[in-house]
């Protein structure tokens, strides 16, 4: 049951005091077991492996006040059918801080063999750390779950007990999400399920390592919960046009906004939450060394018009904006489901004629649905030009203009409303208002209405 993973396990094996020089340590633990000599992403998962950990291994070259080490499972014995070495883990390269190349070097030349002892290597691991007095990071890469008699969770729990607090970053590479439940008990996941996802990731990975600031943006409905996503976020320089960070916001599988590792505390930033419409935050300040919480009142409900019965034309486009307000927020079509800030809109759906709803109420997570009669076909045709206007019967001798007609045209057709219409015209040619005819004609939802003039 072997399923590509990156772990990126955090042990906190002394309080973080927030200074930017304190000592960091990274433990890298490698898989080397044997099935690393499968295939994915177009080589072997030991080459992609190699590739990926040798590049975060140089982009760490000259960081200072940094130490690194490695640690390796799976290479020293032979799985077989009828044995696996769930002892086979080993610190290959202590710390040090000129170790990179000694490090890269053994990396390129290790070869697969063995088991999966994921949970022994990460209680071995805790005693590769020289000391507590430094910010101390373990990095596993495997492409494994655990193949032992022990579970990550469980060592967890006893290190732990041990007065070692354990934060994982879980990247699943093409891993079914039900086996994240796995490491519930010790933090957060992430999945990649390509070579380009997985580096990223690993960026993202050591740039927490190194900085320690992570950044979640709370998308809160009216409950104050945050539980809205699937929107773009952007962040600005603040005070500016000049746009950082772009983010397609996303819920974890636990059902809580994503962690990001990769935003500079350095600066502050104005947030655009790309809602209908947009809600932003000013002048955001992101503090270093630690878990930032950005929250914006983002309560979301669903608009959808739809046509109630028979209809000739079955695309017409909705026009929506603030109540009160002029300015076009969004056109959608008929039955989209378009998600709204909650509160009050105006609707001007684009039929002939023109049909209005005002004060529209778009409430939290609810659908809203406004329904309008189907339309009808509306052809004219004469032997001769004619200039004209079709207006609608509103009741109480009350017409209201529809549409213009004639000119060039002999014939035409347009998609009517259900109701009772008029037709002014003349001959295009005629010189004398004496010329002007009528013609009274009735629309039904779905129904043909020829009118000859």
């Amino acid at each position: 049951m072997i399923k590509q993973l990156l772990i990126a396990f955090i042990l906190g094996l002394t309080s973080f005091t927030g200074q930017a020089q304190e000592l960091t340590r990274i433990l890298f633990i490698f898989d080397a077991s044997n099935s690393m000599n499968g295939k994915w992403e177009g080589a072997t998962k030991i080459v992609r492996a190699r590739e990926i950990l040798k590049e975060a291994i140089t982009s760490l070259e000259g960081v200072p006040n940094l130490e690194i080490a490695l640690r390796v499972y799976g290479h020293q014995s032979p799985i077989t059918p009828t044995f696996q070495d769930c002892d086979d883990t080993k610190l290959e390269v202590p710390f040090g801080t000129n170790n990179f190349a000694k490090i890269k070097y053994f990396i390129e030349h290790v070869e697969p063999k063995g088991t999966t002892p994921i949970a022994r290597s990460l209680e071995a691991a805790a005693d590769d750390f020289p000391d507590k007095n430094a910010r101390n990071v373990i990095i596993l890469i495997t492409d494994g779950l655990e193949a032992c008699d022990q579970f990550p969770c469980e060592v967890a729990q006893q290190l732990k007990a041990k007065g070692i607090n354990v934060t994982p970053f879980v990247v699943g590479l093409g891993i079914d999400l039900k086996y994240l439940n796995d490491f519930d008990c010790i933090g957060r996941f992430y999945e990649a399920s390509t070579l380009d996802s997985f580096r990223k990731v690993m960026k993202s990975v050591l740039s927490d390592a190194l900085l320690n600031t992570t950044v979640q943006i709370n998308l809160n409905n009216i409950n104050k919960l945050p539980k809205e996503t699937d929107v773009t976020v952007f962040l600005y320089e603040a005070g500016t046009r000049n746009l950082k960070y772009t983010f397609m916001h996303t819920l974890n599988y636990k059902g809580n906004p994503d962690t990001i590792t990769i935003i500079d505390p350095e600066m502050k930033y104005d947030l655009v939450v790309n809602t209908l419409p947009q809600v932003t935050a000013k002048d955001i300040t992101i503090k270093k060394f630690q878990h930032n919480i950005i929250p914006a009142y983002c309560p979301q409900g669903m608009l959808v018009a739809r046509i109630k019965g028979p209809t000739k034309k079955p695309e017409v486009k909705v026009r929506v904006s603030q109540h009160g307000q002029t300015v076009t927020l969004n056109v959608q079509d008929l039955d989209q489901i378009q998600y709204y800030i909650v509160g009050s809109y105006d609707l001007e759906i684009l039929t002939l004629p023109r049909i209005y709803r005002k004060d529209v109420q778009i409430n939290q997570s609810s659908y809203t649905y406004i329904d309008i009669d189907g339309s009808g076909l509306f052809k004219y045709s004469t032997t001769k030009s004619i200039v004209g206007q079709v207006f609608i019967d509103k009741g109480e001798n009350k017409d209201a203009w529809v549409c213009d007609i004639g000119g060039a045209k002999l014939s035409d057709t347009f998609y009517l409303q259900p109701g009772q219409y008029r037709i002014v015209y003349r001959l295009k040619d005629a010189i004398s208002t004496d010329y002007t005819n009528q013609k009274v004609f009735n629309i039904q939802a779905g129904e043909n209405t020829f009118v000859n003039l």
